[in-house]
């Protein structure tokens, strides 16, 4: 079974963007997560 060079040329940019915008909101959630607890304590 052979993987069509041309679905991975569509699919690597969009997987690229959507893991590097997940990585970025997840780390921005986790400092607000991290403020909201120090701040509680």
């Amino acid at each position: 079974m052979d993987v069509d060079n041309r679905v991975v040329i569509v699919l690597a940019p969009i997987v690229i963007a959507a893991s590097w915008a997940a990585f970025n909101i997840g780390a921005a959630a986790i400092r607000q997560i991290q403020n909201f607890l120090s701040r509680e304590a």
